[in-house]
C-alpha cells in the first residue's frame, strides 16, 4: 500500500512538473509572437494554409520609399527648373546687355559714316575750289611771265649804253623815238601785248638817269598817255638775269 502511494506521489510529480515546464513554454512564445515582428516563414505558412494570398513583402516601406525618392526627384527637379530659370534670365540679361552695346556702337558707327561722308563731300569741294584757284595762279604766272621784261647779262652792256645817250638827247626828240618804237602797238590801239620793240624802249627807259627818265615820261603824257602808263607799268616788270 505505501509502495503504491509513493509511485503515485513520484507520478505526480513527474506530471506536474511536466505540466509546468509545458506552461512556461508556452507562456513564453506567446508574448514573443505579439511583441515582435512575426516570423516571415511562419506566417507564410500559415497564410497559405489558410488561403490567403501571400502579401507583397516590405510593402508600406517600398511605398515609403517611393514616395521619399519621389518628392527628392521632384525637388531636384524645381531645384534645376530654378537654375534653369536663373541661368536663362542671366542670358537674357547678358544678351540684351550685347544688344544694347552693338546698337550703340552701330549709332556711333552710323555717325562716324555720316561725318566722314560729309567731310569728303567737302574736301571734294575744297579739291574743286583748290583746283579753280590752282587754274587761274597759272593763268595768272603765265600772264605774268608773259608781260615780264626780262633783261639778260648779255646786253646789259648794249643797253646801258644806249640808255646814256638818251640821257644827253633832248626830251622831246627822244620821246618821239620812243613812240616810233611802240608804234605797231599804237597802231592795233592797245599797249598791253607783248612787242620786242616796246620792251627794248622799256629796257632801255630803265638803265636811263632818273631825271631824263622823268622828262621822257613828261613829254610822253602830253603826246600819247597810254603809252606812259603802260612803260611806267612795264618798268614794275623788269627782271635782271
Amino acid at each position: 500500500m505505501s509502495k503504491k502511494l509513493i509511485i503515485m506521489a513520484a507520478a505526480a510529480g513527474v506530471v506536474s512538473f511536466a505540466g509546468a515546464f509545458v506552461a512556461a513554454k508556452l507562456t513564453k512564445k506567446a508574448p514573443a509572437s505579439f511583441a515582435g515582428e512575426p516570423n516571415e516563414s511562419t506566417l507564410s505558412s500559415l497564410e497559405s494554409e489558410l488561403g490567403f494570398p501571400p502579401p507583397r513583402a516590405g510593402a508600406l516601406g517600398t511605398i515609403a520609399a517611393a514616395d521619399t525618392e519621389s518628392s527628392f526627384k521632384r525637388a531636384m527637379t524645381e531645384k534645376q527648373l530654378r537654375n534653369l530659370v536663373y541661368e536663362v534670365r542671366e542670358k537674357m540679361k547678358t544678351y540684351n546687355d550685347k544688344l544694347r552695346s552693338f546698337e550703340s556702337r552701330e549709332q556711333r558707327l552710323q555717325m562716324a559714316q555720316d561725318t566722314l561722308k560729309e567731310d569728303i563731300e567737302n574736301l571734294n569741294n575744297l579739291r574743286i575750289e583748290l583746283a579753280s584757284i590752282v587754274t587761274s595762279l597759272k593763268e595768272q604766272r603765265d600772264k605774268l611771265l608773259k608781260s615780264r621784261v626780262e633783261i639778260a647779262k648779255t646786253e646789259k652792256t648794249n643797253l646801258t649804253s644806249i640808255a646814256a645817250t638818251y640821257d644827253k638827247m633832248n626830251a622831246a626828240r627822244a620821246s618821239e623815238i620812243f613812240m616810233s618804237m611802240c608804234a605797231s602797238q599804237a597802231q592795233k590801239g592797245a599797249f598791253g601785248g607783248k612787242d620786242s620793240n616796246m620792251d627794248d624802249a622799256v629796257k632801255i627807259l630803265h638803265y636811263m638817269t632818273e631825271r631824263t627818265k622823268a622828262k621822257l615820261l613828261e613829254e610822253l603824257v602830253g603826246a600819247e598817255p597810254k603809252l606812259a602808263a603802260v612803260l611806267c607799268q612795264k618798268l614794275k616788270q623788269i627782271v635782271e638775269k
